[in-house]
């Protein structure tokens, strides 16, 4: 019989008060109290501390504190990987960063889903879809991304926005829920 914790790496019903979850959620939220109490001059203990938390890519990631997490041990960024302050990560399912990411400040992931139904809901299980974001992707401040999106290659979330659809390739997505605004052609300005 699958662990509770095995289901919920799964995207499959689980109890979120398992003992054994319970302890992942305090062993991260201890490495995040300890990273968001350094100080910008202790930048190798923050990397140490990133590489303890996060699945992989924690070396040479900058990640403005304060930052949250619920496990870290299901996130994963690539080289070059850049969030500023008061991102968020709610990581019961895998939450996967490219390369060359950008992240404005108050960026939030979510992977965690609840039942629809009340009755259900009661249970108190719940369940993950995880995330994806490509290489050279960039998002604005504010913005919210869903439980199971993926967000393509190149792509722009504008500030503010909430995510809860795919995003293509190459496009800038904004608004409440986002929607392409525009294609990102090849001889797109550099900056806005």
């Amino acid at each position: 019989m699958p662990t509770e914790t095995e289901r919920m790496l799964a995207g499959e019903p689980y109890d979120p008060t398992d003992p054994a979850l319970v302890a992942d959620r305090e062993r991260a939220r201890g490495l995040v109290r300890r990273y968001n109490a350094t100080t910008e001059a202790e930048r190798d203990h923050r990397r140490t501390l990133l590489d303890e938390l996060f699945d992989a890519g924690g070396g040479d990631a900058v990640v403005e504190p304060p930052f949250r997490c619920d496990y870290g041990y299901n996130v994963a960024v690539g080289t070059d990987f850049f969030a500023n302050f008061g991102c968020v990560f709610l990581d019961v399912t895998p939450i996967r960063f490219g390369d060359r990411c950008l992240l404005g400040p108050g960026v939030h992931v979510y992977t965690p889903t609840h039942p629809i139904d009340p009755d259900e809901r009661a249970t108190g299980r719940e369940r993950g879809e995880p995330v994806t974001v490509g290489d050279d992707v960039w998002i604005g401040g504010r913005a919210v991304v869903t439980p199971g999106v993926t967000i393509g290659d190149g792509a722009v979330v504008a500030a503010g926005s909430v995510v809860t659809s795919d995003v293509p390739e190459r496009v800038v997505a904004g608004g409440n829920p986002a929607r392409v605004i525009r294609e990102i052609s090849d001889d797109a300005p550099t900056s806005s």
